[in-house]
């Protein structure tokens, strides 16, 4: 795997995104890489629970901007075969995730960003150091960041789902804590592997078979219509990236500017 480290330690595996020189950006290559990893662990039998982490000063940055700011070159109607391909695969691995029957802890550094910030909430767990931070400002670069949205608000509830993704501001992990997402209160730096391979052994005591019961009753009975929500939000955030106002954006994104809005 190019972006990705697989780590197994007794009973605990480890899935380390390995992309720091972009902060953890996740590329169609990462997203692709993070699949794979997922359906390998399925396999290990041994393997009871996953932490899910990042190598580098943060978690993820969220959807990579300059393989969108290449898709934005493309002609018209290739622009958009491949906005809709990195929605969906964006989504399918939200899914894949929820789905998953092995109980995932997303072990936070750093900033979670966007699509990064929906990876983590994909995870059953979340854990943060005290240095972590969190956003869902797609509105700031002129794109629909709807999955992390209805990640949130099915998390945290439509409150601070409305908070983060229309203001687009960044809470630290204290806030995130007091909003009830954190399993645990922020751990220093050196301690986050300590704290989530605590949560990991905890989460692997219960049976194999009523671990994942639990899962499906969590996310998808409870959480029956989030997965059609994922599904609908990754085909608007497509949609949307076809505007003037996306491709301002993303541009000013790269420019190291301020955007302004058609």
């Amino acid at each position: 795997m190019q972006y990705l480290e697989i780590k197994i330690h007794e009973n605990v595996a480890t899935l380390l995104l390995d992309r720091p020189q972009r902060h953890g950006a996740l590329s169609p290559r990462l997203l692709e890489d993070l699949r794979q990893a997922l359906r390998d662990i399925h396999q290990e039998k041994r393997v009871r629970s996953v932490i899910v982490t990042a190598r580098g000063e943060h978690f993820s940055s969220g959807v990579d901007l300059h393989t969108f700011h290449e898709i934005s070159q493309l002609p018209e109607r290739e622009q958009w075969e491949q906005w809709f391909q990195y929605w969906r695969q964006l989504a399918e691995t939200c899914e894949e995730m929820l789905r998953f029957p092995k109980p995932l802890i997303a072990a936070v550094d750093g900033a979670a960003i966007g699509a990064g910030l929906a990876i983590a909430l994909s995870c059953d767990l979340m854990l943060a150091t005290d240095r972590s931070s969190f956003s869902a400002g797609a509105v700031r670069r002129g794109l629909a960041g709807g999955i992390t949205t209805a990640l949130l608000a099915f998390r945290v509830g439509t409150a601070v789902a409305a908070k983060m993704s229309l203001s687009g501001l960044t809470m630290d992990a204290s806030q995130m804590d007091a909003a009830g997402l954190l399993a645990d209160r922020p751990a220093p730096v050196d301690q986050i592997w300590v704290t989530a391979t605590k949560w990991a052994k905890d989460c692997a005591v219960g049976s194999p078979e009523a671990v994942a019961a639990t899962k499906r009753m969590l996310n998808e009975t409870i959480g029956e219509a989030l997965l059609s929500q994922v599904a609908s939000a990754a085909a608007d955030s497509a949609t949307l990236c076809t505007t003037e106002s996306a491709a301002e954006g993303i541009s000013a994104f790269l420019d190291r500017r301020t955007p302004v809005w058609p």
